[in-house]
């Protein structure tokens, strides 16, 4: 595709409002994204990192293999980029997650990641020579300052600057992930791709997950944690948001993302026992404030 081409089809996206459907799925994959933290502490358990990341991917492909749907044609010529996705929003990133909450809070790892979306708008605006609006870039901004409120009080009582950087890492390769998924998304739909993707990634963390089994020990709550996580959050939810940037662009789409440490903070602190400060509060709020600016329409 042109990049003239992939400026009008971005464009396009861009003046459309959002539907209720994309809401809805908007709204499903925060919660569920939101939810992945916690069962990532669950799992870390009795669980090393490595099978914790393997378990997620395994569970989702077999989840997703089930769909009607999901074995529909595509093209050997794509498989490259169905590669570049595995490793770019799997095998990668959900191992950065999983070592990284050895030593932060869930809800921490949910707050550094709610900055993919800016990592998202600078790879399409690189890839498309369209930089965002001046209003999408103020949400941008916005929300990234949210980021920082909910993230620095946690930082400074101590937590992994490794573990910071790791999730900082993950956000950054879900910058080209979500953009190399989107214009996929559209030639071929989100179920073929993502079950392709993730099986790409079984076998690309296959190794590590047989290492990883013989530092772990086995708990009946880790295992269901994990087979949440990788149906719910990396199943059911992926096919939900590469369908959303399909249909509103991957800078809009990546909205979701910044609702994601709501879901995150709120169930760390019912279900984990960790402190949600002031300055969380008067992040979360300048979050949402953001995700509501990005997500607006290009002017047509």
């Amino acid at each position: 595709m042109s990049v003239s081409t992939r400026r009008e089809t971005l464009l396009d996206q861009e003046t459309t409002h959002f539907a209720a459907r994309d809401w809805l799925m908007l709204a499903g994959v925060s919660l569920t994204w939101g939810a992945s933290f916690l069962f990532i502490d669950v799992g870390l358990e009795h669980f090393a990192p490595a099978l914790v990341a393997f378990g997620r991917v395994a569970f989702g492909a077999l989840t997703l293999s089930a769909l009607p749907g999901v074995r529909q044609p595509v093209p050997r010529s794509e498989w490259p980029l169905i590669g570049a996705m595995a490793v770019t929003w799997m095998a990668i990133p959900f191992t950065c997650f999983a070592i990284a909450q050895q030593w932060i809070d869930s809800s921490l790892a949910g707050m550094i990641n709610a900055a993919t979306p800016l990592f998202v708008a600078l790879v399409a605006a690189g890839a498309v020579r369209q930089l965002p609006t001046r209003m999408q870039a103020t949400g941008l901004v916005i929300g990234f300052t949210g980021v920082v409120a909910v993230s620095l009080p946690s930082i400074g009582e101590g937590s992994s600057a490794l573990g910071v950087a790791l999730v900082l890492l993950a956000a950054l390769l879900y910058g080209f992930a979500f953009n190399i998924a989107a214009p996929l998304q559209r030639r071929y739909g989100a179920l073929p791709v993502i079950w392709r993707a993730q099986l790409v990634a079984v076998v690309l963390m296959l190794p590590f997950a047989i290492v990883g089994a013989t530092q772990s020990s086995f708990g009946w709550d880790s295992l269901v944690a994990v087979a949440a996580l990788g149906s719910l959050g990396t199943a059911l939810a992926f096919f939900w948001f590469t369908t959303l940037i399909g249909r509103v662009g991957s800078t809009r789409g990546s909205v979701a993302i910044y609702l994601v440490p709501i879901v995150a903070i709120l169930l760390g602190a019912a279900l984990l026992d960790e402190t949600i400060h002031a300055a969380a509060l008067l992040g979360t709020a300048l979050v949402l404030a953001g995700a509501y600016i990005t997500s607006r329409p290009r002017p047509g």
